[in-house]
């Protein structure tokens, strides 16, 4: 994010004066996940970050924001788009449970667990 005004600066000046909602995602220290920090109310880009900067980064609390108009926010909730056609449980790491079959595997043919090695 630049400090230069964005391309939707030159509203008129009705809409300039509407505040609108803008989510704030803060990263704590470096390799963090981005987080949701809050939201700022605010009529445009530049403002939203000046306000998201004073509440969120003020005290050195985060590393970096993001600072995303919430109309800009698309919500993904039709559960059609949101399962995979196919299993593909085995693509988990947990999808392969080996305690469990070697387990059973050790049951079925009657041999009994091996003993770890001393050192």
């Amino acid at each position: 994010m630049t400090d230069q005004a964005p391309a939707d600066r030159g509203r008129d000046a009705e809409s300039a004066t509407q505040f609108e909602p803008w989510e704030v995602f803060r990263q704590e220290k470096e390799g963090d996940p981005m987080r949701h920090g809050g939201s700022v109310m605010a009529p445009d880009a530049v403002l939203a970050v000046h306000y998201a900067r004073e509440m969120y980064s003020r005290r050195q609390e985060s590393v970096r924001l993001w600072v995303v108009r919430r109309a800009d926010i698309h919500d993904l909730d039709d559960p059609d788009l949101l399962q995979p056609p196919l299993d593909r449980s085995f693509k988990k790491p947990g999808g392969y449970v080996m305690r469990d079959k070697l387990a059973a595997a050790r049951a079925q043919s009657g041999q009994a667990k091996p003993k770890a090695k001393a050192k």
